[in-house]
């Protein structure tokens, strides 16, 4: 009889998740949600996504063109502005704008979507600068952001929701993007500790592999990365560690999933639901692959990535 009852208080908990995550905010469509990254991806679905639910979406987006776009395709309810999130200034601005949108109400909803993930490779084929670039932009740049907007946020007691990856939790493979996602996953804990006095909520988004832009950009600066690399470190790896590498980040790209509403729908829910979740993982590689060997000892998740990834011209 004792066996059933860690089954039963199992079942318990997640008819009375299941219930309470069901139950949504009032007077959306009464709501501001700035989203930074809309010219395409998960940032522009989302934007779509969130002004057909009624929302009134602030989008941000790096060109012109792809701003005009995202207009053309949504409501009156859409604005747009330009943000690069490494320039203070640009920040600093974007916040004005957002201020005079939303007045008295306040932000609902902010969302740091903003990314880049290039170049992905060894860490040993690439420079400081190549961390750095990264790093500016996914970590530097979403603080920046949250920084300047948190006012406007805690008027609204609002959501601060930051998209962060499931390499996160799992860094694979090499390069500033598993680095910055994982200080982000920090930042992300900490702001949500600090500011859940103002009834402030903060959710993380966790998606796996999907084949958003990002993705595309990673295979095509990796032989730009080895062709700059020093004879010796050349010759550590080799021309076969190359291709195969190549081979590994091009299948990554085909079976990467292309429903990005997985993504957004789960950034939908930390937006709307009463009772949204701290972390959300998204895809299913990120569910049921990366996400539980990462809770694996340390020598048992090491050797299952090793296996997916190619042999040096000289190890030992």
């Amino acid at each position: 009889m004792w066996l059933f009852l860690p089954v039963l208080v199992a079942v318990l908990f997640l008819l009375c998740r299941w219930y309470l995550e069901r139950q949504m905010v009032e007077n959306l469509t009464e709501k501001y949600v700035f989203i930074t990254g809309c010219d395409s991806g998960f940032g522009n679905q989302l934007a779509r996504q969130l002004d057909a639910q009624g929302l009134r979406v602030l989008a941000s987006c790096l060109t012109s063109e792809a701003a005009e776009q995202l207009e053309k395709v949504t409501s009156d309810r859409l604005k747009t502005t330009l943000l690069d999130v490494i320039s203070t200034e640009n920040v600093a601005a974007a916040t004005e704008w957002v201020k005079t949108c939303v007045g008295k109400k306040g932000l609902w909803g902010l969302v740091n979507n903003a990314a880049i993930n290039y170049p992905v490779a060894p860490n040993e084929w690439l420079k400081k600068e190549d961390f750095a670039k990264v790093l500016e932009v996914n970590l530097l740049g979403l603080i920046d952001v949250t920084l300047h907007m948190l006012p406007l946020v805690r008027r609204a007691r609002g959501r601060v929701i930051n998209l962060s990856s499931v390499v996160g939790r799992l860094a694979y493979p090499g390069g500033g993007y598993c680095l910055s996602k994982f200080a982000v996953e920090a930042f992300s804990d900490t702001l949500r500790r600090e500011l859940s006095p103002f009834g402030i909520r903060v959710s993380i988004i966790e998606p796996g592999g999907f084949a958003t832009n990002m993705l595309n950009n990673a295979e095509q600066h990796l032989e730009g990365v080895f062709s700059r690399m020093p004879p010796h470190v050349k010759e550590y790896y080799g021309q076969p560690y190359l291709d195969a590498y190549h081979k590994h980040i091009c299948y990554i790209v085909k079976t990467s999933s292309k429903n990005f509403c997985l993504v957004t729908n789960c950034i939908e829910h930390a937006l709307t639901s009463c009772y949204p979740r701290t972390r959300y993982s998204a895809g299913w590689d990120a569910k049921f692959f990366l996400l539980p060997v990462s809770y694996l000892p340390t020598v048992i998740a090491d050797y299952i990535l090793r296996i997916f990834l190619p042999k040096p011209a000289q190890a030992v």
